[in-house]
């Protein structure tokens, strides 16, 4: 593993980082030209207290164990690493591409052949126990495609910083994913009509080391639960799970935080009553019930639990920082995804969001997945452009061009993504 200039997440860079945005901030268009190496063209529109993406600065490689070169490592206790846009191209995410987000230690050693789940709790009628095996022999088996997003994209936007990893936009991806429904298991152990919540529980230990204390237990509302696309799942693109993303097996629910889809799943219990265990409670996967000014010191119970994820893009082809010589179009392309719902518009933006041009949007695979989209772009003049991706989803709500609504814990970040080009 490669080691960088300074610990992960030190002061020192943390210092340094924010020095460089300040004097960045503070700079004039003049200046920034002379930064980028070329004219800032609309740079008049350019919005104030932003710093142009071609200005940003990059990560050193870390190796993370089965996954691809370029991810880019957040934390390595435990491990979390985001995926590069340009390497999420793919309209089905490959297995090594995924994004890896921990709370703690995944188990050392796994035997899918004695791997047992348990469903419990107040509101179920019988407890049972099922091995992988019963799983795929006593249930239909299905496979959809579903977008999962960790809660935290895009934290390092926010101003002023928000605790935690701070990701860019890269912990998101959209595989296909194979098991059983959960509806069916639930169906199958009973439900009883006091049904409010379920709650998974893991393998994975806790960075303390300690068994008995739980790394994280979250869930879902049981309507959530029981959609046709909420599953029990052991196969990534047809093949194992991999390790770092809860093999032998884990929930996805797609649309929804990545933290409702528990990983190396040992336990389901059907709660009468909104599932109260470890990250569910204070700040954690919540945000302000209503807006608060950025900095303000929100109470626990003015806090409301994150569900759908809001409608979000990203552009995947060029690779930001691209050349692109005068008169030739250019080409981009990435994904769009909503939640629950579906996206009905994308636009793209080489003004800084003074005009907007439509986008190709292709048909979901499935519902609750992410939908591809194209478009061609032909630039006035040599100089500085940033392409901007703009998704509108099916109740006509549109990402806004900036940061949103700031929160003590930086989640649900879905600002417009951007990318540098240079046109000579």
């Amino acid at each position: 593993m490669k080691k960088k200039k300074g610990p992960i997440g030190s002061s020192k860079n943390k210092k340094l980082i924010t020095s460089r945005r300040s004097f960045l901030q503070k700079s004039t268009l003049a200046s920034m030209g002379m930064l980028l190496g070329t004219e800032m063209v609309f740079g008049n529109y350019f919005p104030a207290n932003m710093i142009p993406v071609g200005l940003l600065e990059s990560e050193d490689e870390f190796l993370v164990p089965g996954k691809h070169k370029e991810l880019t490592v957040l934390n390595d206790r435990p491990i979390n690493a985001e995926t590069p846009p340009h390497l999420l191209n793919d309209p089905v995410t490959p297995a090594n591409k995924l994004f890896v987000r921990n709370n703690g230690i995944p188990p050392k050693s796994v035997d899918p052949s004695n791997w047992k789940l348990t469903l419990d709790g107040e509101s179920v009628k019988t407890e049972k126990t099922y091995t992988i095996q019963e799983l795929k022999e006593k249930f239909e088996v299905v496979s959809y495609q579903l977008t999962i997003e960790c809660g935290g994209n895009g934290r390092s936007e926010f101003n002023p910083p928000a605790k935690g990893n701070q990701w860019s936009t890269g912990a998101v991806g959209c595989p296909k994913w194979t098991g059983v429904r959960l509806r069916d298991v639930l169906n199958d152990a009973g439900i009883k009509d006091d049904a409010v919540y379920i709650g998974y529980y893991g393998a994975d230990t806790h960075l303390s080391g300690d068994p008995d204390k739980v790394v994280i237990s979250r869930g879902v509302p049981i309507k959530k639960a029981l959609e046709a696309e909420s599953l029990i799942a052991w196969q990534m693109n047809d093949e194992d799970i991999p390790a770092l993303n809860g093999h032998p097996l884990r929930l996805v629910f797609g649309g929804w935080p990545a933290s409702t889809s528990g990983k190396w799943l040992k336990r389901i219990s059907i709660r009468n009553k909104v599932h109260d265990g470890p990250k569910m409670g204070g700040k954690a996967y919540r945000v302000p019930c209503e807006e608060v000014s950025p900095g303000s010191n929100v109470k626990d119970e003015n806090m409301c639990i994150i569900e759908s994820m809001p409608v979000k893009s990203l552009i995947t082809y060029p690779k930001t920082g691209g050349l692109l010589t005068l008169g030739k179009p250019l080409k981009v392309n990435g994904h769009a995804w909503a939640g629950d719902l579906e996206v009905k518009e994308m636009h793209v933006s080489m003004d800084f969001g003074q005009t907007w041009q439509k986008a190709t949007l292709n048909k979901r695979t499935n519902r609750l997945a992410w939908q591809q989209w194209e478009a061609v772009l032909n630039f006035p003049k040599k100089g500085y452009y940033e392409v901007w991706a703009k998704a509108t989803d099916s109740k006509g709500v549109s990402q806004p061009m900036v940061v949103p609504g700031w929160n003590p814990k930086g989640y649900l970040n879905n600002a417009c993504h951007r990318i540098a080009i240079k046109v000579v």
